[in-house]
């Protein structure tokens, strides 16, 4: 069983909701994490959050990050205009003069990242959602505000020409911990398990059959055409000029060998 308990930010709307004004006293006292969603970002980009029971807390920028910040402590502009309309994570710090909640995102990501340095292990099944795609990877929170990268070639088997063919902005996932850097808290994630081993796909097809398949890639010395037959199993068929990456086409399995892990393919 996974010893990191934290969940990420918006996985479970209700969770850590607060529910009346008895309870942020309590939440103060006993630094328990809450939830709440961010109404507005203002002119010095403090976060304006309803806590719950339309209760508003104020998150000071200071407080909104503690792990992406600047040299001057604060972290970017961006950082706070984004999390509007967003579920976002955070201690209540206690109330100002004006008996408005005070709140902490900082403190929340700081110990999620301890968790991560000291509970994660390798091999950890944990959840995830997306936060943000580039061309190599896709960034990933796992709890707390602390986030991942899945590489690119950790989405599929099947090679793919951008992480958009797997994932989108705000799914929520099931990933893998494929690598952990104790000392910065960097995080390497796996998607790829998702969809299942070699042989668990390779059930699904047998010799002599017709099915369809997309193009993932020609070799350039045209040896062959790697064929996704699902996002884990790749058949090779020989090449043929005129096929596109991404194209649907049509395929005979012609052999599959279950000691070499291979299928072939014939393009019909």
């Amino acid at each position: 069983m996974n010893k990191f308990n934290f969940l990420p930010e918006g996985w479970n709307t209700e969770k850590y909701k607060i529910t009346s004004n008895e309870e942020i006293e309590k939440c103060a006292n006993t630094e328990k994490i809450c939830q709440g969603i961010v109404e507005k970002c203002d002119n010095n980009y403090n976060l304006h959050i309803n806590i719950g029971n339309n209760i508003i807390g104020i998150m000071p920028r200071e407080e909104v990050e503690g792990i992406n910040i600047e040299q001057n402590g604060l972290p970017k502009q961006n950082l706070c205009t984004g999390k509007v309309h967003k579920f976002v994570q955070f201690k209540i710090k206690g109330l100002n003069e004006q008996h408005t909640p005070i709140l902490s995102r900082k403190s929340v990501q700081e110990e999620a990242m301890e968790a991560v340095k000291k509970d994660l292990e390798v091999g950890d099944k944990i959840n995830g959602i997306v936060k943000n795609i580039t061309p190599y990877g896709a960034f990933i929170e796992i709890g707390g505000g602390v986030v991942g990268l899945a590489h690119i070639e950790d989405l599929s088997v099947a090679r793919i020409k951008t992480p958009y063919e797997r994932l989108k902005i705000g799914q929520k996932v099931n990933i893998v911990v494929k690598c952990i850097d104790r000392e910065s808290g960097k995080i390497s994630l796996s998607y790829k398990e998702n969809f299942g081993t070699w042989e668990e796909n390779v059930e699904n097809f047998r010799a002599g059959e017709k099915v369809q398949g997309i193009v993932r890639e020609t070799e350039k010395n045209k040896n062959g055409i790697f064929i996704e037959l699902s996002p884990n199993l790749v058949g090779m068929a020989e090449y043929k000029p005129g096929f596109r990456y991404g194209q649907k086409i049509e395929v005979y399995i012609k052999k599959i060998d279950y000691n070499k892990r291979k299928v072939k393919l014939f393009i019909i």
